[in-house]
């Protein structure tokens, strides 16, 4: 490829291509393909925009983080306590929750991202830690090793019922996921996002051209941090309860596995790497209910050794 192709080509990046549409028309499908599997579906798509914001730091800022669950449990729980608590506004509750992981992300950030390397990996643990301790200690309010309970979250628009099959859920969880996926693609796509690959790649190179660096990595830890929080909010409100496992060790673990199923810094990665996890441990749980990790930790290993760069970089390596 000549320099000049290679200059066109990637002024073209940031421009709509047609398989863009892709997972959009497979949602919308499996909205009536799979009408007994919509609240399974709902919880996906909740989940992708969840790996879709840990993608924002880890795959494109390269900050590593076994703490970004904090996020998602401290919009869960603010959307949570607003509903049991009488206001069951679904959008308020959304963007209280985002506002409140938007803020966490902001003041942890300050403190963990003077780090770097190890340190910074476990000062992201260390945070969600102290959440995940404070919400147990707060059980009058967050409910404690019970969970929180008495949720009411009231109809959408005054109009749409959460039902039990689903339905709604569905729609309002693809809807938010959509929003979220073009504040990321944006993101991605703009000169803040390019500056975010060059602290990725060579974070000293970045400091010699005059790159507030700092200032760029607390605000896209920030900006992950409130799309977490959609994430914990829509889960909360679509199950109607919230409990400790929001903020564990566990679900920050899990979002990554799922990254490196999909493809970590490709933006679609989550789109992948999630349905592919969830469903293989729908499907593993009812197959073998004991040993159903065993599954999960082989399909991990076929995907790392087959697959590098995760079912996206197979597919690119195929393409080429």
């Amino acid at each position: 490829m000549t320099p000049s192709r290679a200059i066109d080509a990637f002024a073209r990046r940031h421009r709509y291509h047609p398989l863009e549409a892709l997972p959009w028309l497979a949602a919308v499908a499996s909205y009536f393909i799979f009408p007994d599997y919509l609240a399974l579906g709902a919880q996906i798509l909740a989940t992708i925009l969840f790996a879709l914001s840990a993608d924002l730091v880890l795959g494109y800022a390269g900050i590593v983080t076994l703490g970004h669950a904090a996020f998602l449990g401290t919009g869960a729980y603010t959307a949570g306590i607003l509903a049991a608590h009488g206001w069951g506004e679904p959008f308020t509750g959304i963007l209280a929750g985002s506002v409140a992981a938007a803020f966490l992300g902001f003041l942890s950030g300050l403190v963990v991202l003077r780090t770097t390397g190890l340190a910074l990996l476990m000062q992201t643990l260390v945070v969600a830690t102290l959440v995940a301790e404070a919400a147990n200690k707060a059980s009058f309010i967050t409910g404690g090793d019970d969970g929180l309970q008495g949720m009411e979250v009231w109809p959408i628009f005054g109009w749409f019922r959460f039902d039990l099959f689903g339905r709604t859920s569905y729609a309002y969880c693809l809807a938010l996921l959509f929003l979220g996926w073009l504040i990321a693609r944006q993101i991605v796509h703009s000169p803040f996002g390019r500056s975010l690959i060059g602290i990725r790649e060579n974070v000293r190179r970045m400091h010699a051209i005059g790159a507030p660096v700092a200032r760029r990595r607390l605000t896209i830890y920030t900006i992950s941090a409130a799309l977490a929080g959609v994430s914990g909010a829509l889960i909360a409100q679509t199950t109607q309860f919230v409990s400790l496992s929001f903020l564990s060790l566990e679900r920050s673990g899990t979002v990554l596995i799922m990254l490196i199923i999909g493809g970590v810094g490709r933006l679609y990665g989550a789109f992948i790497g999630v349905p592919l996890y969830m469903i293989a441990q729908n499907r593993f749980s009812e197959i073998d209910p004991v040993y159903w990790y065993f599954w999960i930790g082989l399909l991990m290993v076929l995907v790392v050794v087959f697959a590098r760069g995760g079912v996206l970089g197979l597919f690119d390596r195929f393409r080429r």
